[in-house]
């Protein structure tokens, strides 16, 4: 079942609560203000389902995975503001039409994450968890959301880990620098806190780690001459790379440093397009596209009727 496991299809009734807020995250008619990062003009045709979903079909597609855009920060706002946006996310994202299929999202602000609501979402139909880098940057925050990864991994549910909210950038920072620095900062603190921290916790989680994780595993000789112990450089089979924004080179790359098989085809819809790396075999493209995301997600996940 070809898959893309990484995309953002925003339903209706969650663009009209964004134009309801006064204060970021906020669509300003078609111009979203987020407070790390300058005014950005979504095209409708992004959230266009019926569009939407012809491309993904056009693009080969059994099966595409929408998320929560964690840069927009919901999952941190106050329980009271996130409450209504995630489940206008849930509810609109588990009624797209096939081939979409969504991940689940969680608000991080109460003082303990909600493990019955997750729980809820799974049961619903979504593939698993989505949660911001930001959540997961040191032992602290892999204690924090651990009940929440609990309650994935007893219903065999991966979990999708994203870039979050950007700080505000600093003098006169180009449109990019979002998601070149922040973003790929966060994820590389995110993987190396998981190997720290996370795996030990979670022994059967599998993880899946947006735009490969920055490229963070390529550092794994450095891990182990600064005494991280070869025992933490080693591939850990249930991690796995979805490879958004990055092309032959640098996939190529993290093959060598990880193995074929934990590499995921994903394409950040509408934020980049689809990119196939060429790896010199139609076998590799296979795995990055069928096999590998169907043992992230597992036998009884994803499937759409």
């Amino acid at each position: 079942m070809p898959t893309d496991v990484h995309q953002h299809l925003w339903p209706p009734e969650f663009l009209a609560l964004l134009r309801a807020r006064s204060t970021p995250p906020r669509l300003d008619g078609w111009t979203l203000h987020l407070p790390g990062e300058p005014p950005y003009a979504v095209d409708p045709a992004d959230h266009d389902i019926a569009a939407r979903t012809r491309l993904a079909r056009a693009d080969g597609l059994d099966l595409a995975l929408v998320s929560l855009s964690s840069p927009l920060g919901i999952e941190h706002l106050p329980p009271a503001e996130a409450a209504p946006l995630l489940a206008a996310f849930h509810d609109g994202a588990l009624d797209l039409p096939a081939p979409f299929g969504a991940w689940a999202a969680a608000c991080l602000s109460a003082p303990e994450p909600d493990a019955d609501a997750l729980r809820r979402e799974l049961a619903r139909g979504c593939v698993g968890l989505q949660l911001p880098a930001t959540a997961l940057l040191d032992a602290a925050g892999w204690a924090r959301c651990a009940p929440l990864l609990d309650a994935a991994a007893a219903q065999d549910a991966p979990l999708f880990v994203h870039p979050g909210p950007a700080p505000p950038a600093e003098g006169d920072a180009p449109a990019w620098w979002p998601a070149l620095v922040p973003y790929v900062q966060q994820l590389h603190a995110s993987w190396f806190a998981f190997r720290a921290f996370g795996r030990p916790r979670h022994p059967e989680l599998r993880v899946c780690f947006a735009a490969l994780a920055g490229l963070a595993p390529l550092h794994g000789e450095r891990l182990v001459a600064r005494g991280g112990g070869r025992e933490r450089a080693r591939v850990d089979c249930r991690v796995f790379y979805e490879t958004s924004s990055y092309g032959t080179r640098a996939v190529d790359a993290l093959v060598r440093a990880a193995g074929i098989d934990v590499v995921v085809g994903g394409s950040d819809r509408p934020y980049a397009e689809p990119v196939l790396p060429d790896l010199g075999a139609r076998a590799a493209l296979h795995a990055l596209r069928t096999a590998n995301p169907a043992r992230l997600l597992g036998p009884t996940k994803g499937a759409r009727p």
